[in-house]
C-alpha cells in the first residue's frame, strides 16, 4: 500500500504563487506516474499535471501549461507542484495521485486526502 499526504495549500491573491508537496509513504517505489488533480466546487475532478518515473516526462492540462511546474524527487518519494500566476479559476481542492502504470488517470490506485487552494481576485 501507498499513503500520500499533501501539504502547501492556502489562500493567495490572483497573480501569486503557491507550492504544493506530496509525500509518499509505505510501499514507496512507485514505478509509474505521480501527479496532481483538482476539484472545484460543483465540478468534476480534473487532471492538472503528472510526471513519469521513466525519463521524468511531464504532462500538463492546457489550462495550467506555462504557469504550473510538476517535479519529482525519487529519493525522497515526493512530487511537488509549483503554481505561478494563480487565477481565481484555479481555486479547488488539489489531490496528489500515484500509479504503477505509465499514465495517471482518475482511476489510478492511490490518492491523497487533498489540500485546499483558494485564489482571491
Amino acid at each position: 500500500q501507498v499513503q500520500l499526504v499533501e501539504s502547501g495549500g492556502g489562500l493567495v491573491q490572483a497573480g501569486g504563487s503557491l507550492r504544493l508537496s506530496c509525500t509518499a509513504s509505505g510501499r514507496t517505489f512507485i514505478s509509474g506516474a505521480m501527479g496532481w488533480f483538482r476539484q472545484a466546487p460543483g465540478k468534476e475532478r480534473e487532471f492538472v499535471a503528472s510526471i513519469r518515473r521513466t525519463e521524468s516526462s511531464t504532462n500538463y492540462a492546457t489550462s495550467v501549461k506555462g504557469r504550473f511546474t510538476v517535479s519529482r524527487d525519487f529519493a525522497k518519494n515526493t512530487v511537488d507542484l509549483q503554481m505561478n500566476d494563480l487565477k481565481p479559476e484555479d481555486t479547488a481542492v488539489y489531490y496528489c495521485a500515484a500509479t504503477y502504470k505509465v499514465v495517471l488517470t482518475l482511476t489510478s490506485e492511490y490518492w491523497g486526502q487533498g489540500t485546499q487552494v483558494t485564489v482571491s481576485s
